[in-house]
């Protein structure tokens, strides 16, 4: 009797190799989907918004001090946070744009 319960246990087919990899790759992709593509896709908005900095524009840098660009260099902002003045700020810390020259407020 023993012999035919090991047998019937040697009989019965093992999974495939392939579904091992199934929930490892699931977790990947739902890595990718939920924190990867979002955090990526933020970077590339952040890279453009600098990127199209220009003078007149009301900014917000990275410490929170808001202010109006008053002169753009290749890696630096000129931010006048008050009347007189200026600070000068590398143009990566700027954390957004509140306002472009160019755009006209919604309720004018």
């Amino acid at each position: 009797m023993i012999d035919i319960l090991a047998a019937a246990g040697s009989a019965a087919a093992e999974p495939p190799a392939w579904t091992g990899w199934v929930l490892p790759l699931g977790m990947l992709l739902i890595l990718w989907f939920l924190i990867l593509r979002p955090q990526m896709r933020q970077q590339k908005q952040h890279r453009e918004r600098v990127a199209g900095l220009n003078k007149g524009d009301e900014v917000v840098t990275a410490g929170g001090l808001v202010g109006k660009i008053t002169k753009v260099e290749e890696q630096f902002v000129h931010v006048e946070l008050a009347k007189g003045m200026t600070v000068k700020a590398v143009r990566n810390t700027i954390g957004d744009v509140l306002s472009s020259r160019g755009k006209s407020a919604a309720n004018d």
